[in-house]
This record gives C-alpha cells, structure tokens and sequence, in this order.
C-alpha cells in the first residue's frame, strides 16, 4: 500500500471513529493490483486487434463446442448485461462475432466466435497470458495460497451480493 492511502485510511479513521474504514486497505490493494494487471498489458493492447474487454468476452467463447447468450455471458463474466451488449456490439460490427436465434426461443440471441477471431485471440491472448506469468513468477510455492485467499474473497463478496448483504 502506497503511503498515500495508508494516511488516507488512518485519517479517515481518526476524522470519522464510528465508521469501520478497513474495507478500504482491502479494496485498495485489489484496485493496486487490476492497475499492475492493467498496467503489464498496455503496450500489448496498442497494436492488437482487440481491446481488453473484448479479449474479456472472446477468450471463453474460443473453445466451447456451443454458442451462448450475452446474459450467460455477463451472468459468468460478473460483468453488466448493458456492458456485454455494447461491447458485442462492436465484434459484430468488425466480423469477429456471429449471432444466431436461439432455437428453443426466438427471442434470444446466440453468440458466436468467428474465424477472424479466433486469428485475433490466438495473437494477444498467449501475450497477455505470458505478462501475467511474468508478474506472478515471484510467488513460487504461495501461488496455490494466493488463490484460496483470492477465491475466498470472491466467493465472499458475490455471497454478500447475491444476498442483498452488499
């Protein structure tokens, strides 16, 4: 944590005793990590055919053997429904995604990936993976330990939305 924030939260807490402000020292280090994230792939991104949130939405459509609705999209991806839409959207107006009427009900879209994209991921996607890999080499053996206490977090967190906790 930047010295920043820390006096940020220690001033919060001593201006405002009766608030619980330890959430922040937490919300603080996920956003300082999703901007080292963001951060190790900029560069990648300048010259690809894709933006960041339609890699989001290409990369599971690659290999599954079936097409999806956006709604199952947004639903897995924990992103908005209207976010999903808009960036859909987009792929289809370049070529890198196919819809098609859901056969079981008119009314709903099925997504698709097509050749060009799957060109496009198979040139970003392995990059992207190998910055990642890169940043999280220094973790050696706590890896599997970072990620319970990821997944505990997440697990957590949608818990406490889903049951209107939030």
């Amino acid at each position: 944590m930047s010295f920043l924030q820390a006096r940020t939260i220690e001033l919060w807490d001593v201006n405002n005793p009766d608030l619980d402000t330890s959430p922040m020292a937490v919300v603080a280090l996920v956003n300082r990590i999703a901007a080292v994230l963001e951060q190790a792939t900029e560069q990648l991104y300048d010259s690809a055919a894709l933006t960041p949130a339609e890699v989001k939405l290409l990369v599971p459509l690659r290999y599954l053997e079936e097409p999806v609705t956006a709604a199952y999209l947004a639903a897995q991806l924990g992103m908005s429904r209207a976010g999903v839409s808009k960036t859909l959207a987009k792929l289809e107006k370049r070529g890198f995604i196919a819809r098609s009427a859901k056969p079981a009900d008119r009314r709903a879209t099925l997504i698709s990936i097509t050749p060009e994209a799957e060109r496009a991921i198979g040139d970003v996607f392995p990059r992207e993976l190998e910055a990642h890999a890169r940043l999280l080499a220094g973790l050696g053996r706590e890896r599997d330990t970072v990620l319970t206490s990821l997944h505990r977090l997440a697990d957590t967190m949608e818990s406490r939305m889903a049951g209107g906790n939030a």
